[in-house]
């Protein structure tokens, strides 16, 4: 799916790319995430994670906690959206496979929160993409390497995520293809 193919809500500004070196407390803030939205979200059936760079213990990361949602029926919004504008979330983003929630502007970017439907191919590969850095050292160090590199010169996140992509899609593929 491309950018075009992503329906934005108040198109983000250009904020600088910040990677700070590994924090202990990212585990436990990822816990009380975990904690919150599932009690958010409840009786709704659903599976959360902390994913991202900050759930890879030792990986420098922008400090910011990327937890992953998968409800029952993306498409039924009204089953998850309210509880999660009621923790202090807006959704900024809907796309096919997701929907990209975070805390609004001026108050601080922290936390994302990104809603994927149970058990499909958007899931199943973030997921991967964490056990695969968690699983192999020398290979969270090299990502880690790429993402410094694109924070030094890189000017706006869209293209600092578009630097790590291809990355992203060969470990994914690689982790996914030694599960089968």
């Amino acid at each position: 799916m491309s950018e075009a193919d992503v329906e934005w809500f108040d198109q983000p500004i250009g904020e600088a790319v910040e990677v700070h070196d590994p924090s202990g407390e990212w585990a436990a803030i990822g816990r009380s995430w975990e904690e919150r939205l599932g009690q958010a979200l409840s009786p709704l059936p659903v599976r959360v994670d902390h994913v991202g760079s900050t759930s890879v213990p030792g990986l420098a990361a922008k400090p910011v906690i990327d937890m992953q949602v998968q409800v029952p029926n993306l498409a039924d919004e009204r089953a998850y959206l309210p509880a999660l504008k009621g923790l202090g979330m807006v959704l900024r983003a809907r796309g096919a496979d997701f929907r990209f929630l975070r805390p609004p502007a001026g108050r601080a970017r922290n936390v994302h929160i990104h809603v994927c439907e149970a058990g499909s191919a958007w899931a199943e590969e973030h997921l991967a993409f964490r056990d695969a850095l968690r699983g192999d050292v020398s290979l969270a160090r090299e990502y880690e390497g790429l993402k410094r590199r694109l924070a030094e010169t890189v000017v706006e996140r869209a293209d600092y995520n578009l630097g790590k992509e291809s990355f992203i899609l060969e470990v994914v593929a690689r982790h996914l293809g030694s599960q089968q």
